[in-house]
């Protein structure tokens, strides 16, 4: 079965730090765009951090500097590593994988092929 199982989320504080996985399974990532998406309630998905193949990141403006996308191709999984975290980074984090070139980063693309069913993050004192 081809899918994406998050984890990691939970509640910290503001100023705090977070890493979330995104485990993939009946496929193996290394060939794979790969990105986070958040959604925060009453707002619509946004792309939060993408990965290429080969390697090139893209961050959204709100987290540039505070996030850091990578994968571990040996563990299949790839990472959101976030630190410095604000009340308004609270969402639930989802993981996508696209198998297409050139599509998914560094433009976010909501239609990639895999999702997982999100993490929740609370960032609150």
């Amino acid at each position: 079965q081809l899918q994406l199982v998050e984890s990691g989320g939970g509640l910290v504080q503001p100023g705090g730090s977070l890493r979330l996985s995104c485990a993939a399974s009946g496929f193996t990532l290394d060939t794979y765009d790969i990105a986070w998406f958040r959604q925060a309630p009453g707002k619509e998905r946004e792309g939060v951090s993408c990965m290429s193949s080969d390697g090139y990141t893209n961050y959204s403006d709100s987290v540039k500097g505070r996030f850091t996308i990578s994968r571990d191709n040996a563990k299949n999984t790839m990472y959101l590593q976030m630190i410095t975290l604000k009340p308004e980074d609270t969402a639930i984090y989802y993981c996508a994988a696209e198998a297409m070139p050139f599509l998914a980063c560094p433009q976010f693309y909501d239609g990639m092929d895999y999702w997982g069913k999100g993490t929740l993050v609370t960032v609150s004192s």
